[in-house]
């Protein structure tokens, strides 16, 4: 059974009640329970931290020994350098994910310390962008 870990940083745990215009209406306990009935054949593990360190610490708990990462690092995206080399040092393969299209938002957003470091960035197709980002690990 394949293994994949997903990764969420601050403020997402309050999706369903942060700006449901930009983020929607629906917590992501319940998208992953969407999730975990849609992919039965993976092992799909949740983790959501608003502390920088505490993302550093669980990519490298997992990084060498799941299939692969999902990682919405959230404003970290713009500002971590230490995730990046956190992404950069472990061996399983991370994939960027944005709920909103980062690129129709403020110009700061536009910048990514992460995509240099991952093995692709899926942004803008709101809680979907979970599934296209495990559909690319199959």
């Amino acid at each position: 059974m394949k293994r994949i870990q997903i990764i969420n940083g601050p403020n997402l745990n309050l999706l369903g009640k942060r700006e449901p215009s930009v983020y929607g209406n629906q917590s992501f306990e319940s998208y992953l329970e969407e999730l975990k009935t849609r992919f039965p054949e993976i092992e799909l593990s949740y983790f959501q931290s608003n502390v920088e360190g505490e993302l550093v610490n669980k990519l490298q708990e997992v990084g060498f020994d799941v299939e692969g990462i999902i990682m919405n690092a959230g404003a970290y995206t713009h500002t971590s350098i230490a995730i990046a080399d956190a992404i950069r040092s472990i061996t399983a393969p991370v994939i960027e994910v944005h709920i909103s299209n980062v690129y129709q938002r403020e110009s700061y957003r536009h910048q990514s310390y992460l995509s240099a470091v991952c093995k692709g960035c899926i942004i803008g197709f709101g809680l979907d962008s979970y599934r296209l980002a495990i559909e690319s690990f199959l």
